[in-house]
Parts: structure tokens; C-alpha cells; sequence
């Protein structure tokens, strides 16, 4: 290898961690008067919704399904953690102000209600779905809709297959109720962020 084709394999080496690096603190860069217990709320909601993800996946290689089931269950699980992660955006920088890659808003305030209204929607659609619905047709060994739970549902299996079903979703109950203070957090800072700027006009 030429020595200068060398040098500049090592500096892409050198670099591509350098940018992962700026892209991970710039997407968890918390905004002014965020406290530690609202960052730590933030990121567990990712990590509450990652085992569950996780635990779609081996379906997804199963030889007994089509592409289209497939292609389903990848995707639900990516969308899963992609819409998880917009939680992050309730104490980062970037909730608050659209990032540099937005065209035409890049540097402009997010209005806080556009930020609020879909936050609450999800709040409370997760809070039902999961931390209610779930946890009440888990109990009484029923589906969502109240009907009788299939012979082929993970928690019929019994022993560790049901354990690590449960292990997986059980923590989804806590994804509602976190986004639910994170998004009254954001709301009352950027309310509080406004009377300060409207005082010293």
C-alpha cells in the first residue's frame, strides 16, 4: 500500500469514532434546566423498550414465516425504538431547538405545543395500552380484546419461554407513565423558559 493510501485509512479510522462520538452528545445533550432524574427518566425509555424488541427478532428468522411477516416484525421493532427515542427529545437541546439537518426551521424554537400535544397523545395511548390493557388481560390470562389467549401465546409455553416473555414486556408498563412525566417536565420548563424571556423585555 502506498504510504499515503495508508495514511488516509488511518484517518478515516481515526475519524468515524470522533463523529459517532459528536452525533451520540449532540443527540443527548440535555437542554438548560433539565435536572438528572428527568435525563435518567428520558433514557430509560429506550432501555424499557429495547428487550421487547429484542425478543421479536428471533421470529423474524423463523423459516416458517413470509417476507411480508418478516419484513413486519423487523420493522415494528425498529419503529418501536425510533418512536422511543423521540423521549430523549423532551430533555435534549434538540427539543427545543430544531438541529442544524432540519431544512428551512435549522436554529428556530420548537413551539411548545407542537412538542406537548403528540408527547401527551402517546402518554396516554401507552399508558392504556400497556400499563392498563396489558397488565389486566395478563391477569386475567385473557387478550386485550377480553378474548381466550391462543395455545400458541408466549406465556402459555410455561417455564423459561414464558419467563423471558415476561422478562421482555413486562418492562413496556413503565413506557407510558415515564413519557407521561417527561412531557408535563417539558411542558412547565418551557412555560417557565418564556415568562423569563417575556420578564426581561
Amino acid at each position: 500500500m502506498h504510504p499515503h493510501q495508508h495514511l488516509h485509512v488511518e484517518d478515516l479510522t481515526a475519524t468515524r469514532p470522533g463523529r459517532l462520538r459528536v452525533i451520540w452528545q449532540a443527540a443527548h445533550q440535555p437542554a438548560a434546566g433539565v435536572s438528572r432524574r428527568m435525563r435518567l427518566a428520558a433514557y430509560a425509555v429506550p432501555l424499557a423498550v429495547l428487550p421487547s424488541s429484542i425478543w421479536r427478532l428471533p421470529a423474524a428468522f423463523d423459516d416458517g414465516i413470509g417476507v411480508g411477516e418478516r419484513a413486519y416484525v423487523l420493522s415494528l421493532s425498529i419503529v418501536s425504538e425510533l418512536f422511543a427515542f423521540t423521549a430523549i427529545g423532551l430533555i435534549a437541546r434538540w427539543g427545543e431547538v430544531f438541529p442544524g439537518w432540519v431544512p428551512f426551521l435549522r436554529g428556530r424554537r420548537v413551539p411548545t405545543m407542537a412538542a406537548v400535544i403528540p408527547a401527551a397523545i402517546g402518554a396516554t395511548s401507552l399508558t392504556l395500552l400497556f400499563t392498563l390493557l396489558f397488565s389486566v388481560a395478563e391477569i386475567k390470562g385473557t387478550t386485550i380484546r377480553g378474548a381466550e389467549l391462543p395455545d400458541s401465546y408466549p406465556s402459555r409455553a410455561g417455564g423459561w419461554e414464558a419467563a423471558w416473555f415476561y422478562l421482555c414486556y413486562a418492562p413496556l408498563i413503565l413506557w407510558g407513565p415515564l413519557l407521561a412525566v417527561l412531557t408535563v417536565a417539558y411542558w412547565k420548563r418551557r412555560r417557565t423558559g418564556r415568562s423569563a424571556e417575556v420578564g426581561l423585555k
